[in-house]
């Protein structure tokens, strides 16, 4: 294939603001089109891409990106923030059974959707670094296999029964507090870490938590680099096309390197010292030499 022709990518991702002018087709390009696979919560599409390499181009959580990295996976990371938020509100206790204080979560039983998730790791590194909690004396409850195959959890985290719905066992007492996401489902839940002020203090030292970046076959990027920056053109002009309609979620997604760095030195050094990955690795070696410069 000459570096000029068209290419189509076979791409997974989600339905946000600031990808919308892209996934609607109002962003049209000469070199690129996309595939889009159907897949409704991205969270579902991470496994069929970190163990069957099915996309071409993909939004992927930022800490299965960097164990699919050290199991030496074909992809590369973007300098595109796809999906970002304050961790600490993700947390979630249920007042009925009794107050509760992050300080007092050891020997307490946190439920997590796998150990390995994203919000999972920002929030063990808040709950060590902020309210001092030792977070080997907590009991960690998962409910799914991480997405990596290779990757095994470690022995104090605990494999919740077959059929156990996470927010369930939290109302019903088995579990005393649970990562749930943006969205609580139930009103009787509320965020055990509801202080706006430990986010903005978190955010000013460590940088905007991420959750979802861009990334695209290794190969692609190698052989077809202006494919690559095309890509990252496109995402860029939908994501300001948000921002540009009030979007202030779509303003606030921040593309290139140094804008992310900080944030990125913090996710490695927390999945290194929750044992997620083998070593340190540094911000620019996430990269190739083409989605280095893309910036």
């Amino acid at each position: 294939m000459t570096s000029s022709e068209k290419i189509a990518l076979f791409t997974m991702l989600g339905d946000y603001p600031g990808t919308a002018a892209l996934k609607s087709g109002e962003l049209r390009s000469d070199l690129v089109d996309f595939r889009f696979a159907d897949i409704k919560v991205a969270n579902t599409g991470f496994k069929p891409l970190v163990r069957e390499h099915k996309f071409d181009l993909a939004e992927l959580a930022i800490v299965t990106f960097l164990q699919a990295k050290a199991f030496g996976k074909p992809y590369v990371l973007l300098q595109a923030v796809v999906v970002a938020r304050p961790q600490h509100h993700t947390l979630a206790y249920n007042p009925e059974r009794g107050a509760l204080t992050p300080g007092e979560l050891i020997g307490k039983r946190v439920g997590v959707r796998a150990y390995t998730v994203t919000t999972g790791v920002w929030v063990r590194g808040i709950l060590r670094e902020q309210y001092e909690v030792d977070l080997k004396k907590v009991a960690w409850v998962s409910f799914e296999d991480p997405h990596l195959a290779e990757y095994t959890d470690p022995p104090f985290v605990q494999r919740a029964p077959g059929g156990k719905d996470m927010a369930q066992m939290l109302l019903d007492g088995e579990l005393d507090a649970a990562v749930l996401g943006d969205k609580l489902p139930d009103p009787r839940l509320k965020p055990l870490i509801a202080d706006g002020e430990a986010a903005r203090v978190w955010s000013d030292r460590h940088g905007p938590p991420i959750n979802h970046m861009l990334v695209i076959r290794s190969e692609l990027s190698r052989t077809r680099p202006n494919v690559v920056r095309e890509v990252f053109r496109l995402f860029k002009e939908s994501r300001d096309a948000a921002a540009r309609a009030g979007n202030t979620n779509a303003a606030d997604l921040r593309f290139g390197l140094e804008p992310n760095r900080r944030s990125l030195e913090t996710i490695i050094d927390l999945a290194f010292e929750q044992k997620l990955i083998p070593r340190r690795f540094s911000v620019d070696e996430l990269f190739d030499d083409t989605t280095r410069a893309l910036e």
